[in-house]
């Protein structure tokens, strides 16, 4: 599902316009933005928590050339982590999910 598709149902599920879910899941999105890029966190009791998570600069190899070695700078990147009703509102009996079905080849 994209954002436009989740802003469709949205706006059924509420009974607003699709320009109105749009809106509110725009805004909703720089809230987040602005929230972690000072530092802070979103929790969503029972779904997740946004949160920034710091990688620290380390040393890394050069793709285009492998016997290179390069640093790699340190970065403050997102990340999302479930909370409980999301995670059991997942889990499935036998504690694991189906595998995916595999793309179907075409006859020669």
């Amino acid at each position: 599902m994209n954002k436009i598709e989740l802003a469709e149902k949205m706006a059924e599920k509420l009974g607003v316009t699709k320009k109105q879910a749009e809106d509110m899941l725009n805004t909703f999105e720089e809230i987040v933005t602005e929230t972690l890029k000072t530092g802070g966190e979103v929790t969503l009791t029972g779904f997740g928590t946004f949160m920034t998570k710091k990688r620290e600069a380390r040393m890394g190899v050069n793709p285009q050339k492998p016997g290179e070695k390069i640093q790699i700078p340190a970065v403050t990147v997102p990340k999302f982590k479930a909370g409980k009703s999301l995670k059991d509102a997942l889990k499935m009996t036998g504690g694991s999910m189906p595998a995916p079905a595999a793309p179907a080849t075409p006859a020669l």
